[in-house]
């Protein structure tokens, strides 16, 4: 074998790789439209015919709701960007590889993090 050959992953573990990941991203574009609708209809409870002290209250904390509901949605669309992207890699053949090290990324760690693009062992050189 040569030096440079890089190991992959065979096609049978690329269809359950792809599998995994389209179901996760269905669940997420799911869970996305459900984050933005609630962000669309928040105001819907309003609270027009409450006394000022009370509406102070509850317009504080439908802003907090908001301002969660937003931050999820942005992580979710980071989310859902990843796992296209992983799909990317799947079809232009460099998924499972690792960015660092360019060795395989252990099928655990892919079956737990599908659209991850480092090795447990470069995750944590990269953390220290």
């Amino acid at each position: 074998m040569e030096k440079n050959t890089v190991i992959k992953y065979g096609s049978e573990d690329l269809q359950l790789f792809k599998k995994i990941i389209e179901e996760r991203l269905e669940k997420s574009r799911h869970q996305h439209s459900a984050l933005k609708d609630s962000l669309r209809y928040s105001n819907s409870n309003g609270t027009d015919d409450t006394s000022a002290l009370i509406r102070g209250y509850e317009d504080a904390g439908q802003s907090s709701d908001r301002e969660y509901a937003a931050q999820q949605m942005y992580r979710m669309d980071k989310f859902i960007h990843d796992l296209e992207a992983a799909l990317i890699r799947i079809a232009n053949g460099t998924y499972g590889i690792c960015r660092k090290t360019g060795k395989l990324i252990a099928k655990g760690r892919l079956m737990q993090v599908p659209h991850t693009t480092l090795s447990i062992a470069a995750k944590k050189k990269s953390n220290d």
